[in-house]
């Protein structure tokens, strides 16, 4: 009995050693298992971190390779590219005494540029901010001691006072109160009337409102146009005139009192001819002469000197094949002498006279071209379309004064006549060669 008890206990511990083993067989097993599975869950992940870290490290090179590049532009006409604003620049204009152009960016600054620096090698600028906002348009007053500027989020006129320091530098303060909102659409123009009497802002709604200085509405135009596409006042400070959808150029005179109360808006003349919607205008320095570009790819010319009120037309004078597209800008030097259009990146300028293309720049700006005009001297045409300002010698106008006194002398007569224009031409041609000479900024 007890022998079979110690045989039954000895078959059961041998049957536990065997289990035992058995388990520990299969654990170890599981260990191994799970350590060659834990490695390749480690290699994977490991893979594809590298992968990540290379394709971070191919995207982070990729996005320095593909940064855009700054836009160069060179021709030999190019005077100078005035480089001191950070975002895209809208508007320019000059001074009336001729020393200052001021350019506004969404940068939310105006600057000032002096004129005489233009053919330096360093430009300087003086800066003003505009608080809380930024400008799109940007005017000098008759006086050259302040300018307004357009709102982009206020949706209204402010006026900048310019108040020169002991130093010889400026500083810039801001109006009290702006303008009252007074547009429902958006802004095409702003000016100020040489003679100071009024402002003028237009919409694409074909609505121009007349201001005095003081921000109060003296007269609102309908133009008729369906939508207007540009609105500016003349040089004179006499007229203010729009273009539009319609094939013309509506011309307004604002009229004063003796005593410089205003008095009303009339009609003065149309100028009409063209196929198609105008896309800009300009007038010559002394409102005598204007130019239009329109949709039917087309520049006309106009005298403009006439007695309205005696219902004398503007007469056509040229009419001249261009390029042209939405948003062209159309300049006439102040004399008169010559015409420049944009279309998109690029500046053509004619002889005002004969309509000979004088001079094609291409690619001027990276975007689409925002401003173009003459200096009051015409000594050099401006532009801007991205953050830099291009100025151009105006050389088709050197050449065109020069034609002019050239038919002049041989129709003269007088001696001292002769030998007067004689100086003059050499002098302009001198200016010309040296013009022509000068390396391109």
């Amino acid at each position: 009995m007890e022998i079979a008890a110690l045989a039954a206990l000895t078959l059961l511990l041998g049957a536990l050693v065997i289990l035992v083993a058995l388990a520990v067989g299969r654990r170890k097993e599981e260990i191994r298992e799970e350590t060659e599975q834990a490695a390749e869950f480690a290699a994977e992940a490991s893979a594809v971190k590298g992968s990540q870290s290379k394709k971070q490290k191919q995207e982070k090179q990729r996005g320095r390779k593909d940064k855009p590049t700054q836009h160069t532009f060179s021709h030999p006409l190019l005077a100078a590219s005035l480089k001191g604003h950070s975002g895209n620049v809208t508007c320019l204009d000059f001074s009336s005494n001729g020393k200052y152009l001021a350019s506004c960016a969404d940068d939310r600054t105006v600057r000032i540029w002096s004129t005489k620096d233009f053919l330096d090698r360093e430009h300087k600028c003086l800066r003003a901010n505009v608080e809380l906002d930024h400008a799109t348009l940007v005017r000098f007053s008759p006086d050259s001691r302040a300018f307004i500027t357009w709102l982009a989020n206020g949706d209204c006129i402010r006026i900048f006072k310019m108040t020169k320091k002991d130093d010889g530098s400026m500083s810039f303060k801001a109006a009290p109160e702006d303008f009252p909102q007074k547009h429902k659409a958006t802004i095409l123009n702003i000016g100020i009337a040489e003679t100071g009497k009024f402002i003028m802002s237009a919409s694409t709604d074909t609505c121009i409102n007349i201001w005095d200085l003081k921000g109060e509405v003296l007269a609102s135009i309908n133009t008729n146009q369906i939508t207007n596409s540009y609105a500016a006042i003349s040089p004179c400070g006499r007229f203010v005139a729009s273009c539009g959808f319609t094939p013309d150029v509506k011309v307004w005179e604002v009229c004063f009192g003796k005593g410089g109360d205003f008095r009303e808006v009339v009609r003065a003349f149309d100028l009409k001819g063209h196929s198609a919607g105008v896309h800009a205008f300009a007038f010559s320095n002394d409102s005598r002469r204007m130019v239009s570009v329109s949709k039917d790819g087309t520049w006309k010319l106009w005298n403009t000197d006439v007695e309205y009120k005696k219902q004398q037309d503007p007469y056509l004078l040229k009419t001249v094949p261009c390029s042209s597209s939405e948003g062209s800008r159309v300049a006439l030097s102040p004399d008169g002498r010559v015409v420049a259009v944009s279309d998109g990146c690029n500046v053509a300028m004619y002889d005002a006279a004969s309509g000979k293309l004088e001079e094609e720049m291409h690619g001027v700006h990276s975007m689409e071209i925002t401003d173009l005009r003459f200096d009051i001297n015409g000594r050099f045409l401006v532009c801007s379309g991205d953050k830099a300002i291009r100025v151009f010698h105006n050389a088709p106008g050197y050449r065109a004064a020069i034609k002019d006194m050239q038919d002049m002398l041989r129709k003269a007569q007088n001696e001292a006549m002769k030998q007067r224009l004689q100086q003059q031409i050499k002098e302009a041609q001198s200016a010309l060669d040296a013009v022509l000479a000068a390396p391109s900024n």
